[in-house]
């Protein structure tokens, strides 16, 4: 009884500052804490968005409780603006709190001392009328210290402004008042935000089991994307080259292999969807590529018979003793769900911002869990086809052949996979070089199965267009294009200020749809001609973990790539594309902005 007494007391204590009769009824002291605003730019825009900082100092020997307070009956410090339908406070980022132990309670309570930065991000409404204007930011705290807390109190400050028209230049301000603040600017996306707002709207109203399946199909879906292709060569490769014994065995082979696939692609969903990271950037650096340049050439080689690819007994019995083959699938698939990470597209975008509002790791590893299975599913039956051609009647030396060129696949795979780690100049030959090699190969070297008619066509055949493939690759051809301007935010400000149409591409090296753009939908002579109206700007995030890259996504709010921005003449973003698009499509959207 004592005890809950106690417990009621501490909670009076906080909620209404209790301490004297007189503090409570007039004699408290209000201006403990003092505010001052700042913002980023010097005038303002409607429809844009500014930052604005509140530098807050509090009286010694006082502290307010911080924006999440470890209790429930705290009162948490909250920053809000006044009534004023040109300005919108659409994002807030308080500063970490600290965590202190008071008399009168029995565990640390989150709070801020002295001095302390609170960040905001303001949109101004597309409607907001020209001329002088100010908004008034207002601070939400309850004071208190070592022995009692004062009743809630707010404090206010005023931030003025001039709003000008689209086509007067602006200034950034006050940039050293942001430092530590990492608050980014969230670019208006009309496309983008309807597609996730339909996702999530799906998944909220469906049970979890109808959302799995539903997201099941989207992993179906991205099969019919650039992105997964790479996956095909390897798969037959390793399961043509590797496979072997019954169906059954072949089919569960299968299964562990797509389930390697779906572990890897759903922890790069998870943590992209929790940290804020590129789609599929994570396992994108030098060192990742590498390993699985050389996980492709390990297992080429063992086609070519220097060794077999299996673990070591003793592995295998202290795994309970299942066969060898599963762990090579299983290890193989792991590595692959690396390939396939890179996949972007708005279904996959919004999955990451609806996981990303949730916040919820367990049912966000779910959801891109059976994303990814379902990406994986129609390789669970090429592995087993592509196993079943070692099994076919009349094994012999045809076999060892098949296994050969297998071989020489996985090769070409890893050669392809480093090509963004070597200089431009070997990039565009490289490849080719080697797939000419690698025809002349089997043509005049791989004799051993040339008695078997019908694989001797198909080595012909197969020869023949790999060839063809690999020296028109090497032929020099016109560079059809865009005129590209390397991205700045200088050059982006001017054009802005100077009302021009602006179009942005973002990509990557490693990005497969990035190279599908540029070698059909930005080589397409029509879409040269519209593009010419426009102000291009090409944005390279290869290397995306760097702190310029970090910049540029954030500025733009950039998850996955391609992606592909379109501003018209006032500056307002009102396209937003990811993935692969057609020519036909890309002129439909690019010739209605004005």
């Amino acid at each position: 009884m004592f005890k809950k007494f106690s417990v009621m007391m501490v909670l009076l204590v906080l909620a209404f500052g209790v301490k004297t009769p007189a503090q409570l009824f007039g004699e408290m002291k209000t201006d403990l804490v003092k505010i001052e605003a700042f913002s980023s730019f010097d005038k303002v825009q409607p429809g844009m968005e500014l930052k604005i900082v509140v530098e807050g100092k509090i009286d010694e020997g006082w502290h307010i409780n911080s924006h999440t307070p470890k209790d429930e009956f705290l009162i948490p410090t909250v920053l809000e603006l006044g009534k004023n339908e040109s300005f919108t406070l659409t994002n807030v980022v308080y500063p970490k709190h600290k965590e202190v132990n008071f008399s009168f309670s029995d565990k640390p309570v989150a709070v801020y001392e002295r001095e302390f930065k609170i960040g905001g991000l303001v949109k101004i409404a597309d409607d907001a009328p020209l001329g002088e204007d100010s908004i008034v930011v207002i601070l939400n705290y309850q004071a208190c210290n070592d022995a009692s807390c004062m009743a809630p109190n707010d404090v206010k400050t005023v931030i003025k402004f001039k709003v000008v028209d689209n086509k007067t230049a602006i200034n950034e301000i006050n940039q050293e008042k942001f430092s530590g603040i990492d608050i980014a600017y969230t670019p208006h996306v009309e496309e983008t935000t309807d597609d996730e707002s339909s996702l999530a709207d799906t998944l909220e109203s469906s049970g979890l089991l109808l959302s799995l399946f539903f997201v099941f199909l989207g992993g179906l879906a991205l099969n019919l994307t650039p992105c997964v292709y790479p996956l095909i060569p390897i798969t037959i490769g390793y399961f043509g080259g590797q496979s072997e014994g019954s169906t059954k065995r072949l089919f569960m082979l299968g299964v562990v292999y797509v389930l390697g696939i779906a572990l890897t692609y759903s922890v790069v969903g998870v943590v992209t969807s929790l940290s804020g990271a590129i789609f599929g950037a994570l396992l994108q650096n030098p060192i990742v590529i590498l390993v699985v340049a050389l996980v492709l050439f390990a297992l080429s080689l063992s086609m070519f018979g220097l060794y077999e690819f299996k673990f070591p007994d003793s592995w295998v019995m202290k795994a309970g003793g299942a066969k060898s083959g599963m762990f090579g699938s299983f290890f193989m698939g792991l590595t692959m769900g690396i390939v396939a990470a890179p996949c972007i597209g708005p279904f996959v975008l919004g999955l990451v911002t609806y996981v990303a509002a949730k916040g919820d790791p367990v049912y966000g590893f779910l959801m891109f869990f059976f994303l990814a299975v379902g990406l994986g599913f129609p390789y669970l039956f090429l592995a087993l086809f592509s196993g079943k051609i070692k099994n076919l009647p009349r094994s012999g030396m045809w076999m060892e052949s098949v296994k050969h060129i297998f071989g020489f696949l996985l090769i070409g795979m890893a050669i392809y996979f480093i090509l963004p780690l070597l200089p431009k100049d070997f990039q565009s030959w490289l490849l080719p070089a080697y797939g000419v090699l690698m025809a002349l190969y089997l043509l005049i070297f791989e004799r051993a199965a040339d008695s078997v008619k019908g694989f001797f066509v198909f080595k012909i055949v197969f020869s023949l267009v790999i060839l063809a493939v690999s020296v028109y690759a090497l032929i020099p051809s016109e560079d059809h294009s865009p005129e590209w301007i390397k991205y700045s935010d200088a050059k982006y400000e001017e054009a802005l200020a100077n009302g021009d149409k602006i179009f942005i591409d973002f990509y990557a090296d490693w990005c497969i749809p990035c190279k599908e753009l540029d070698h059909i939908t930005f080589a397409d002579e029509k879409v040269i001609s519209v593009m010419s109206d426009f102000k291009n700007f090409k944005v390279d995030l290869t290397k995306s973990m760097s702190e310029e890259s970090e910049k540029i996504r954030e500025k733009f709010n950039i998850r996955g790539m391609p992606t592909l921005l379109i501003y018209d003449t006032n500056g307002k973003e009102v396209r937003r594309l990811t993935g692969f698009i057609s020519p036909d499509e890309f002129l439909k959207i690019i010739s209605g902005i004005k």
